[in-house]
C-alpha cells in the first residue's frame, strides 16, 4: 500500500466515578498508558482515561508521558505500554512495516476506539517570503529551484513524514532543498515560532488543532499565511492511506478553510492485552463519549457510533473491542 519516500478536567472526575461501567476483577491489573509530554491533548486524553479505568477495581495507571504519533505504535509493540493514543496514518505505517519506521513492522498492535478526533498536517510560510518569491502556490515554490528554508519538529513528529511526502509528490527531497541553497531545519516545539518571527525559516510543517499553542504563537507573532496541499500531494497522500480535508479558519493568517493531510486519532493497544480488558477500555469509553468530550475540545465530534470503522481505526481491531462493538449492535 505504501511508495517509497524519502527519510481532566477535575470537574469531570467525580462524574466518571459515579458513572463506572459494571465490570470487576479479581485481582489488580496494571496498565501503561503511551501519551505525549504533559500539557498536551494527549497527556489530557491520557488523564481522563485513567480517572475512567480506575473505577475498574484494583486497576492501577500508569501514563507514560513521552513518544508521540510516530513513536507510540512502536512503544506498544516493544510492550513499553499496554495501550497508546497514535495517529491513524502512523499506525498503518507501522502496521505493514512503512519506510517511515526503516522497514520495521509493529504486527501486534491492534485497534480499540477510533475517529477520536481530525489532526490534520499542514503547512505555513511567512508572508515576507511569500513577497518575495510571488506566489502561494506550494507547488511552485518547491519546483523553482529557488532556495526555502522549511521547517519541522524532529524525527518522531507524524508531521515529518508527511512533509518528506510533500516533497516526494512534487519532485523534491531534503538534499534537492539544500543543493538549491535552502535546508530543512528540525527544532524541538519550542524553538519554533522564534525561528519564524525572527525569518530564520520560509515555511513550516507541522500537525494542526484548533487551539494548537506552538501554531497559535507563530500565527500571533509572525505574519504568516497557511498554505494549500497542492492537487498532486493530495493525490499523493490519498494513496498511500491519508486522508485530505480542510480545516479552519482557526488562527491569524487563515483567511479560509486550509487543505491539508488528515492523519487521524486512535486508541490503539497491544494484542497481548488481555480480551477483557480491551472489552472494558472499549466500553468505558464508548459509553462515556460525553465526559471525554468535556475533558477536551479536541475531541467534541467524537462519534462513539463510528469508533469501530477501518477509515477510523486502519489496523485490525482488538478481539476485545470487536466484542464489545458486536454486542451493542454496532458492528454487524
Amino acid at each position: 500500500m505504501f511508495g517509497k519516500f524519502s527519510k481532566l478536567a477535575q470537574s469531570t472526575i467525580a462524574a466518571i466515578a459515579l458513572v463506572g461501567i459494571g465490570c470487576s476483577s479479581a485481582s489488580a491489573d496494571e496498565l501503561r498508558i503511551g501519551a505525549m509530554r504533559e500539557g498536551s491533548a494527549w497527556y489530557v486524553f491520557a488523564a481522563t482515561l485513567e480517572q475512567m479505568i480506575e473505577s475498574l477495581d484494583g486497576t492501577e495507571i500508569e501514563v507514560i508521558a513521552r513518544g508521540g504519533g510516530v513513536a507510540n505504535p512502536m512503544v506498544v509493540q516493544a510492550g513499553k505500554a499496554d495501550i497508546a493514543l497514535s495517529n491513524v496514518a502512523s499506525a498503518i505505517w507501522a502496521y505493514e512495516g512503512s519506510e517511515v519506521y526503516g522497514g520495521k513492522k509493529a504486527p501486534d498492535i491492534r485497534a480499540l476506539v477510533g475517529g477520536l478526533n481530525d489532526v490534520y498536517v499542514g503547512a505555513i510560510a511567512r508572508k515576507a517570503y511569500l513577497d518575495e518569491v510571488g506566489t502561494t502556490d506550494m507547488k511552485e515554490i518547491f519546483t523553482s529551484g529557488k532556495p526555502v528554508r522549511v521547517l519541522m519538529k524532529p524525527v518522531g513528529s507524524s508531521a515529518v513524514p508527511v512533509a518528506h511526502m510533500v516533497f516526494d509528490s512534487l519532485g523534491t527531497s531534503v538534499d534537492k532543498i539544500k543543493e538549491e541553497g535552502g535546508d530543512v531545519i528540525q527544532v524541538g516545539a519550542g524553538q519554533i515560532a522564534d525561528e519564524m518571527r525572527n525569518g530564520k525559516a520560509d515555511i513550516y510543517f507541522d500537525t494542526i488543532l484548533k487551539g494548537h499553542p506552538t501554531i497559535t504563537e507563530v500565527s500571533l507573532t509572525a505574519d504568516v499565511k497557511f498554505l494549500d496541499l497542492p492537487e498532486e500531494t493530495q493525490k499523493y497522500i490519498e494513496s498511500h492511506g491519508l486522508k485530505v480535508g480542510s480545516f479552519g479558519p482557526w488562527f491569524s493568517g487563515q483567511d479560509g478553510p486550509t487543505i491539508g493531510a488528515n492523519i487521524g486519532t486512535e486508541l490503539i493497544a497491544s494484542a497481548s492485552l488481555s480480551d477483557d480488558m480491551a472489552y472494558k477500555i472499549t466500553k468505558t469509553l464508548i459509553e462515556n463519549a460525553d465526559i471525554l468530550k468535556e475533558s477536551h475540545g479536541a475531541w467534541k465530534n467524537f462519534d462513539p457510533s463510528k469508533a469501530w470503522l477501518p477509515e477510523n481505526t486502519g489496523i485490525p481491531l482488538h478481539p476485545g473491542a470487536e466484542r464489545y462493538y458486536r454486542e451493542v449492535g454496532l458492528m454487524k
